[in-house]
């Protein structure tokens, strides 16, 4: 399969689009390329939020809802927290999220 393109908005509104093969993770995306403020200190087990993202309104559907252990680690981040914000480590590229965009959150 070709390969997918992902769009992360940094901090400093830099965008950054990747072309990534689908199955793999969008946090593990972003470290293999150095988007800034995507840290996945937990190595992607969804236990620490520092791979904490807002999914463009566009593209939540698609990307779907966090699920009870992830929203429960989200809740670490409260202040951050808004309805469109997931980990990014629990979000698996697939053909379906072509051009899927997301904006990497602040870690304060």
């Amino acid at each position: 399969m070709a390969a997918l393109k992902v769009t992360y908005i940094q901090l400093d509104g830099i965008e950054k689009t990747i072309e990534a093969e689908p199955g793999q993770s969008l946090m593990t995306i972003a470290r293999d390329n150095m988007v800034a403020g995507i840290l996945g200190d937990c190595g992607g087990c969804c236990s620490c939020a520092t791979c904490h993202v807002y999914v463009e309104p566009e593209w939540l559907e698609r990307v779907g809802a966090a699920d009870e252990v992830e929203s429960s680690t989200l809740d670490m981040v409260s202040d951050a927290h808004r309805g469109n914000s997931r980990l990014c480590c629990q979000i698996t590229l697939r053909a379906e999220l072509d051009g899927v965009r997301v904006a990497v959150a602040p870690s304060e």
